[in-house]
């Protein structure tokens, strides 16, 4: 448990890092673009590519980022309102749905970078697996953090609550 917590810790950590990279290719990009565009009326072919396949990367890794960090959706409300058995039950439940889930995410997203290997994008000729890559990398990423709060929930972590 203690190696995936530390395996988590460094997702997390390049998973955040890889987030502010992205967040500042876009900061970059998109204003570099509107002035192209309005202020010399020239635009650039790469600028679109660039920023959208920034943003697909920001936004995988940001959502793992975000799981651990606990900004996800979840069903508190129902959970609290059921008794301790059916709670739990209920939490059960939801770490299988996630877990499976994710897994197959990440089958899927897997499938589609290596299918698109050999296809390039139109204007800067960049190989698609690239853009593709971040929806695995972002759900095993996912996948891993779940696993670590599942097992925690069972009882098999450090904090041991098993809620």
């Amino acid at each position: 448990m203690r190696v995936l917590q530390r395996f988590n810790e460094f997702l997390v950590t390049a998973g955040s890092w890889g987030t502010i990279l992205f967040m500042a290719v876009i900061a970059v990009v998109i204003p570099y673009e509107v002035v192209g565009r309005y202020v010399f009326q020239k635009m650039t072919i790469w600028s679109g590519e660039v920023s959208t396949y920034s943003l697909v990367w920001a936004s995988m890794l940001g959502g793992a980022v975000g799981l651990k960090k606990g900004y996800m959706v979840s069903m508190t409300s129902v959970v609290e309102s059921v008794p301790p058995g059916m709670a739990r039950a209920l939490k059960l439940v939801s770490y299988l749905c996630a877990l499976f889930f994710f897994g197959v995410m990440f089958g899927y997203g897997l499938f589609q970078t290596l299918y698109n290997a050999k296809q390039t994008s139109p204007a800067i000729g960049l190989v698609m697996s690239i853009p593709y890559a971040a929806l695995p990398t972002g759900f095993l990423i996912m996948f891993f953090l779940m696993l670590e709060e599942f097992l925690i929930f069972l009882g098999l972590g450090p904090k041991g609550e098993g809620q």
